[in-house]
């Protein structure tokens, strides 16, 4: 599997770029907090010959700038607004996200409608959160990790067996030291604490067809997830039989059928599978070929 790698500046940041190519519609795909773009490679590995998909590593993730001064919400969205504009220039995209990618998704359908031909979100929401130490925690989580892991095993047996670890390990970076992260924890923090800061403004005047995707086992409870709509009735909602906060690594073929179809003009809208809902707290091209 090849794809192109892109380096495209954005003030003192530089975003790491995998473009699969292709002739179909243009998609972006936008990873989640502490991630990269190496967790949507199979995702757009199973989309690749229907649209164009594009990946992009976050400013302060994967092979983007590690610790840029401006981690906000406009920030991100700017890198992402940057990325369209600069891979396919008066087009109008699909747009996909998880969790904070999400998030960032929303925003630049929000801010740039022109830009945005229909968005999904997977775990995503605009309530934020009111409980200042919920960012904290996770800070402290990820400060709480070892500066580098002596090999794989040392990593899996200190991060667990949760969907995303493996993605965690996939993405650390071998140095003399052993194996680290890509990211640093109090810009995490600092991300966080963004994200959770409401943004119904934004969510309620959204025009772009809007699909959401909850995991079984998810981050949000029925009553937020009813709220979302209920801010917005025009969005679709659509909860996975299956899949956790990360459902696209842990109820990947549903995740697929559920993404084709929301992307697909074509497609019968898909009927509504309830779940119980349960609640966790310019360009240089390059060649590179998918692992």
């Amino acid at each position: 599997m090849k794809y192109s790698e892109h380096t495209i500046a954005r003030g003192d940041v530089s975003l790491h770029v995998l473009d699969f190519g292709g002739e179909g519609p243009p998609l972006l795909m936008l990873h989640g907090l502490a991630g990269s773009s190496r967790e949507l490679i199979p995702t757009a590995e199973a989309l690749r010959e229907e649209f164009r998909v594009v990946l992009m590593d976050q400013r302060g993730h994967g092979g983007s700038t590690r610790v840029p001064s401006d981690l906000s919400r406009q920030a991100y969205v700017d890198n992402a607004i940057a990325v369209l504009t600069a891979l396919a220039a008066g087009s109008r995209w699909m747009l996909v996200g998880q969790s904070m990618g999400a998030h960032t998704a929303f925003l630049v359908a929000a801010h740039r409608p022109d830009l945005v031909e229909h968005l999904v979100m997977l775990e995503g929401h605009a309530e934020g959160s009111d409980d200042v130490r919920d960012a904290a925690a996770l800070g402290e989580y990820f400060r709480s990790w070892p500066a580098s892991f002596a090999d794989e095993a040392h990593a899996r047996s200190f991060l667990g067996d949760e969907a995303i670890v493996d993605a965690w390990i996939a993405d650390l970076e071998l140095t003399e030291d052993g194996l680290v992260p890509r990211f640093d924890a109090d810009a995490m923090e600092r991300t966080i604490a963004a994200v959770h800061e409401p943004r119904w403004e934004e969510w309620e005047r959204l025009r772009v067809p809007t699909s959401v995707v909850f995991g079984r086992d998810g981050m949000f409870s029925d009553a937020q997830k009813d709220e979302l709509i209920r801010r917005r009735p025009a969005t679709s909602r659509h909860d996975l039989v299956g899949g956790s906060h990360d459902a696209h690594l842990d109820a990947f073929d549903e995740w697929i059928e559920v993404l084709r179809a929301r992307l697909s003009a074509d497609s019968p809208p898909l009927a509504r599978r309830p779940s119980p809902g349960r609640q966790r707290s310019g360009v240089e091209p390059t060649e590179g070929s998918a692992p």
